[in-house]
């Protein structure tokens, strides 16, 4: 079998799957019992001052008939003294050795109080650390998680303060609530992080109950905002995690996060630039065994492909990824209906017709008055959105047109037209 190990800015690991700092990770108990599963490592649920929690914290967003296809929580760090974690987490990486332990932290922001808290965590031999600048709800208000997270010159500072005592790689966890993750990566990086994971959970309000008028979940008559994650938050985090990727100027290792539930998330987290990935909800929906699934679908991947080690697929997509100014204008794609599997449902009719380009007609044939679609292939701007309504896999297909033109640029486009004295857009 192929090699599932993986080497993040230098903390070593089993495989690339780690629980992330969240309810899963909340005891030594829980988090031996991942490790006894197969779970490569785990970021301990985040240490600072002991806070209080609330009950009712948590809320699923049911879609399509899947449960937990969205979660919301507006739980805090860890309820627990910090000597008891530190008990805890000794205990776990003594059991463990072999496993992969971080320490996640969130203190106030002041220099002493990240140094100490860095010394006390790394003496009892945690692998590396995780900055949680992502949290955005109940501690940012306090001044940290994402209130630190949002200003890139904050960030630098901390992750300063934290490398003047650190000994083991310090990653710093970012908050996807912000305009450009690019900036806040690239603050981290210059101030000496070892390593960056990225997306913590996203401002939600999961909603509203419509016969008592409350925000869910709700305590006691009141809501707030929570963090939002879970399946439905993938495509906005493996935006940000390749576009950090891509970025000459972030240029540290990251750590994957955001709707990771099977082992195909996963490679395409890893495809697309992340080291390795940490995983949260889908665990809390199922259970550490589906750690299991993720191993074995991995190692067939890999297998399959003749790839050696799980490192070598590290960001290979990455290059692929770009600017739409980039795209190939000439390029043509369109939709072609294969009429023996086709159920005559005119999903792709009406969606083309209502909402896309008028281009999928309805011919009856003239002898057996049997209706059949087809794709007005001129007319068709290979939009794709027929083939995603369709409820037949593989019915309709997305075909290439080859082109005479050679492939050219909105960007090469422009450049053309400037060296022409032409000004078009």
């Amino acid at each position: 079998m192929a090699d599932l190990s993986i080497n993040l800015a230098g903390i070593q690991s089993p495989n690339p799957f780690w629980l992330a700092s969240a309810p899963p990770t909340n005891s030594g108990y829980q988090v031996q019992r991942a490790f006894e599963a197969g779970w490569g490592g785990a970021v301990w649920k985040t240490l600072g001052e002991p806070i209080i929690n609330v009950t009712s914290r948590f809320a699923g967003l049911t879609f399509g008939g899947q449960r937990v296809f969205g979660f919301n929580n507006i739980e805090l760090i860890t309820d627990k003294p910090l000597e008891v974690n530190l008990k805890e987490m000794d205990e776990t990486k003594k059991r463990f050795p072999k496993h992969t332990l971080i320490a996640s932290l969130m203190v106030e922001h002041k220099q002493e109080a990240w140094h100490e808290i860095v010394k006390k965590v790394e003496a009892i031999g945690v692998d590396g650390l995780e900055l949680n600048f992502g949290c955005p709800h109940g501690m940012a208000e306090r001044g940290m998680g994402s209130a630190v997270g949002q200003h890139p010159d904050l960030i630098r500072q901390q992750v300063e303060w934290v490398k003047e005592v650190a000994q083991t790689p310090v990653i710093v966890k970012l908050t996807p609530n912000i305009t450009d993750i690019r900036f806040t990566a690239r603050a981290a990086s210059q101030g000496g992080a070892d390593a960056i994971s990225m997306i913590n959970t996203i401002n939600s309000l999961m909603g509203v109950d419509l016969d008592k008028w409350l925000p869910i979940p709700h305590v006691d008559g009141k809501g707030a905002h929570g963090g939002y994650c879970g399946p439905a938050v993938k495509p906005i985090a493996l935006n940000m995690v390749a576009e950090c990727a891509r970025d000459a100027q972030v240029g540290v290792p990251i750590s994957g996060i955001g709707g990771i539930s099977n082992w195909r998330d996963a490679v395409e987290f890893l495809l697309m630039g992340a080291t390795g990935v940490q995983v949260c909800t889908a665990a809390m929906h199922h259970g550490f065994r589906i750690v299991e699934d993720m191993i074995d679908g991995l190692n067939n991947y890999l297998d399959q492909r003749g790839i050696a080690s799980v490192m070598d697929i590290v960001g290979k997509a990455v290059p692929t990824y770009s600017d739409w100014g980039h795209l190939n204008l000439n390029y043509k794609v369109v939709a072609r209906i294969h009429e023996e599997t086709c159920i005559n449902c005119n999903k792709c009719h009406i969606a083309c017709e209502d909402t896309s380009h008028q281009c999928i007609d309805i011919i009856a044939d003239e002898a057996t008055g049997k209706e059949r679609l087809v794709v007005r292939e001129d007319d068709c701007v290979g939009c794709n959105l027929c083939s995603i309504v369709c409820p037949v896999e593989g019915t309709i297909e997305m075909v290439e047109i080859p082109s005479d033109l050679p492939p050219l640029s909105w960007n090469q486009r422009q450049a053309a037209l400037a060296a022409n004295g032409t000004n078009e857009t």
